[in-house]
Formats: structure tokens, sequence, C-alpha cells
């Protein structure tokens, strides 16, 4: 291949890469609900939330608990309780931090070995501490949604990701320190006396269900002795350059307009700002865009997305200094770090989905497919993004009870290479 069409090339996956980041419709969906009545402000919860001695240089170990507010708790638990538990910087790979989240626990009597365990990596509710689940609360469909496992008789633990709630940013997207926060919550209530067993089934959406896919994948080597029997994961974003690729056409066409989903783009720069010491949001933003980009640092998704459209902000016109080359080496950050596993995944894609495209999603079945990963994926043409969580259960469901029951699961990766739906 000559150089001048290497060029070119490079020059056109460096403008889907860009496309695709620049529009977050291919990352994650809102969970609003109680979210949104939080408050603003970075801070702002209680002191729970701050962890004075020196965290454990043993991940995965609870610090402490205490009972949920009713106002917070699950209808169909028997308890809801709020933890704090060690894990481990996934920025820098070794700092010992603390993080905080839920644990729900089913009613009735635990069966012989104990509840298997469900570990739930929700999505986008913001980068303020007061934004996270375990303080805010959920919204409806994620309550219908965990309760819904909790009458299947499995506990569920709820990972808030590390720098929600507690101190230190959030890394949103990143997929290092989500994975380590979803996979040390799990190490924490196993640790604890809540009557669980061992197995663990992943479950997550959208921002979450990149966090479950991520956790499946880092296993592997941060976190190995866990049993971990399958994955579901719903509105799953493709952070590779493929992904990026498939769903160029669409971010590109949603680059100019304005939409909710832009909010995403606003807590990437913090992210960018996380990992990048010299990049200050302020020498990117222009006027127009300014006042919403520090809302994003202490207010919640609802209402960074309320002022989005208020203000009519797009990726076109809320930029004084080109963001590409931050962009592009935080993506690197964001992406898996392979896509095989030994662990089967389900995976569910709704064909209306807008904040993650189908394309993308597709794409990453598909790679994770040829890696050699079982892989159960499912298309709901007539499912939207947050459809897509609830409407995939009768199909969800059974994957689960047999994940647990530890029968072979296949996967249909023969058919999804093949491109059927």
């Amino acid at each position: 291949m000559n150089s001048s069409l290497m060029n070119v090339r490079r020059g056109e996956a460096h403008r889907a890469t860009l496309a695709a980041l620049a529009w977050a419709a291919i990352l994650v969906a809102p969970a609003l609900g109680h979210a949104q009545a939080a408050g603003a402000g970075d801070g702002g919860v209680s002191a729970f939330y701050a962890w004075k001695d020196a965290v454990p240089a043993t991940p995965g170990k609870l610090l402490r608990g205490e009972p949920q507010e009713e106002k917070l708790a699950l209808a169909r638990a028997s308890r809801s309780v709020r933890i704090l538990y060690s894990s481990t910087n996934g920025l820098d790979g070794h700092s010992p931090i603390a993080v905080s989240g839920a644990l729900y626990l089913p009613r009735g009597a635990p069966p012989e070995g104990g509840w298997p365990l469900m570990a739930w990596a929700h999505g986008t509710v913001g980068i303020a501490d007061v934004c996270a689940p375990s303080w805010a609360g959920r919204s409806e469909r994620d309550i219908t949604y965990l309760n819904h496992w909790l009458d299947q008789g499995y506990a569920v633990v709820a990972s808030d990701y590390q720098g929600l709630g507690t101190g230190g940013g959030h890394p949103y997207l990143i997929a290092r320190p989500e994975a380590y926060s979803v996979l040390d919550s799990v190490r924490a209530v196993e640790g604890g006396d809540f009557g669980l067993s061992k197995k663990v089934v992943i479950i997550g959406q959208s921002q979450g269900g990149g966090a479950a896919f991520a956790a499946t994948v880092f296993a592997q080597s941060y976190a190995p002795e866990l049993d971990i029997r399958g994955t579901v994961a719903t509105g799953t974003p493709n952070l590779s350059p493929a992904g990026f690729a498939a769903n160029a056409k669409a971010n590109a066409e949603a680059a100019d307009n304005v939409s909710p989903t832009f909010a995403y783009v606003l807590l990437i720069l913090y992210t960018i700002a996380q990992t990048d010491p010299s990049f200050a949001i302020a020498d990117y933003v222009n006027d127009k865009a300014a006042a919403t980009t520090q809302l994003a640092k202490t207010a919640c998704l609802g209402a960074i997305e309320k002022q989005v459209i208020a203000e009519g902000l797009t990726f076109k016109n809320s930029f004084k200094k080109d963001p590409t080359k931050p962009l592009i080496a935080t993506a690197a950050l964001m992406a898996y770090p392979t896509l095989k596993t030994a662990i089967p995944i389900f995976m569910g894609t709704g064909g209306k989905d807008l904040d993650v495209p189908p394309p993308g999603q597709k794409r990453l079945a598909r790679d994770a497919c040829a890696a050699g990963t079982r892989i159960e994926w499912r298309f709901y043409p007539d499912f939207d993004h947050s459809a897509t969580v609830n409407g995939s259960l009768p199909d969800s469901t059974p994957f689960v009870n047999r994940a647990f029951a530890g029968e072979a699961i296949e996967g249909n990766c023969a058919a999804t290479l093949a491109g059927q739906k």
C-alpha cells in the first residue's frame, strides 16, 4: 500500500474515532429517577462515604456497612445495606482506595450454600458524589430490573464505582477503574456475614454494560479466584477502533444536533482532566458551553441534560479548540484489554437504541465471538436503549439460571458471525 493511501485511511479512521467519541451516543444511557433530585455539589454526601483511616492494601475488604434509608431500599429485598469497601485505583493500578455501593438480599431463607450473587453495574448518573446510586437512589427502570433478580432468589451487590460518593474524581468510562470497582464489591460482600454463595453473575446496562464486560475480561488477571458463572450486558458500548468505525455514520450525522446525550461529552472532559495533567477544560470549551460544563462538575445527569437543551449545545458549537488529540488519547484507556474470556456473556441490543448505536454493539458481539468468547447475542428491533434492560429479561433470565446451575452455555456465535439476528 502506498504511503499517501495509508495516510488517507489513517485520516478516515481518525475522523471516525473523533466522531464516535465526540458524540456520546455510542457510550452511555441515563439512569434518572431519584438522582435528579439529589441536589448539586461535589461532596454533599454523608460521613459514611469518607474513610479517614488508611485503606487496607488488600482490595475487596468490607470497611463498614449501614442500613439504607427506606426510600432507597428495594421493595423485594429483605435487607438493603450501604457498603464501603477497599479497592484499587484503576487509574494508577496500585493505590488502595475506598469505594461505596449497596447490597440487597432476597426475602426468605437462603438456599444451601448461600444466596447466589449478582453484581450490578449501573448506567451513567453523573460524576458528582451526590449522584452515587447508593446515596441518590435508582431509576424506576433499574428498580424494576433489580427487584426481578431478587425475586429469582439472587442477592445483588451494586458498586457506585471509583470516585462516585467517595473521594477523588470519577474516571467516567475508563474500563479498568469500573472493572476493579465491580470485582472488589463482590469480594467485599462475599467476605462479609451475609449468607452468600461464591457463585457470581455480573450484570450491567450502558456505561454499566461496558463496566460488566470490562469486569468479566479483567477478572482473569485481577480476581481469578472469583467464581463468575456468566455476564449479562445490555446497551454495551464498543470502545474499540472497530466499534468507532461501525458507529461513524450515525455519530457524524448527530454531531451538529442538539441532543441531551451531549451531556456525556462534557462528563468525558473531566475524565480527560484526570488522565492528562496538561489538559485544562477551560482551554477547549467556549463561552457558550462554559456554564453547562461547570454544572457537569456538581450536578447529576438529568440537570446537565436539561441545560444542554436549554443552551442549544452541540459538539460543533461548544469548543474553541479542537479536542481531537486528548479525546483519542483517552479512548485508549476506555478500551477493553481483550475480548477473549472463558466466561459466557449475554448481550442484548435494542434496534432503536439512539444512545449506543446498534452497529457498534453488534460489532462487539461479533468480534468477541471471533476472539473465542461464548456470546449469546439477542437483537430486539422494537426496543430503544432503555427498554432493552427489562425487555431482554425473558432471554437473560434463563441464561442466568443456566449459568448459576453450571449448565453448559455455548451461545449463538455461529449465527452472530453470520450476521443473523
